[in-house]
């Protein structure tokens, strides 16, 4: 596909570039399903190595949730601080997203070792959630274009992923509903975001250790 001009995404090397749509600004709203992986305590854990040791234990992790996400469609939305954003668009991940992505959440927490019986080798906890956002390319003309997905439920899974605790998803009750889920000894919690004048509701999934 090279020779034809069709080189890989940046955002998941089994889709092509031209997939992106960079030629022009803009997109449209769809409803996708995100994940948001947020390590658990990186500011202690800076703060007992070397900036260099940090650095080799953050991109493990970001290797291992590119992995994660490349292998369930999933374009890789963002690797930045301490965290990992996957966008789960239909056109790409098919119309059983919502499934997809909590799958995925599932599979990250048990390669960062949250089933192993001495624990976590990096404490992580996912957000995942389904709703209506904007999808497509900002930017451009005198600032970098870039695609990504904007608006507020891509807001409230940032808010999910930073209350789930090491190793626990968080599957907002949008998400349970859409992937047909039906796991009856999933706890159920209203939660109060920062910022969201209502609280959301969620299903707390751990991935506990054997």
């Amino acid at each position: 596909m090279h020779l034809l001009g069709r080189d890989q995404s940046k955002y998941n090397p089994r889709f092509c570039q031209p997939c992106e749509k960079f030629d022009h600004p803009g997109g449209a709203e769809v409803v996708i399903s995100m994940l948001f992986a947020d390590v658990r305590g990186s500011t202690k854990l800076a703060e007992q190595m070397s900036a260099l040791e940090f650095s080799r234990l953050i991109n493990r992790f970001y290797t291992v949730a590119t992995h994660v996400l490349v292998q369930t469609d999933a374009l890789v939305d963002r690797l930045i601080g301490d965290q990992a954003i996957g966008l789960y668009i239909p056109g790409f991940a098919g119309p059983e997203h919502p499934r997809r992505a909590i799958e995925a959440a599932q599979d990250l927490l048990k390669l960062m070792g949250h089933r192993d019986p001495t624990g976590p080798w990096l404490p992580v906890g996912v957000g995942v959630h389904t709703g209506l956002a904007f999808v497509g390319v900002v930017g451009g003309e005198d600032s970098p274009a870039d695609f990504t997905a904007l608006g507020d439920n891509v807001n409230i899974t940032a808010r999910l992923a930073s209350e789930a605790g090491p190793g626990e998803i968080l599957i907002s009750d949008a998400a349970y509903s859409a992937a047909g889920l039906n796991v009856v000894d999933l706890q159920h919690q209203q939660l109060e975001l920062k910022g969201k004048s209502e609280p959301i509701g969620v299903r707390v999934l751990r991935v506990a250790r054997d």
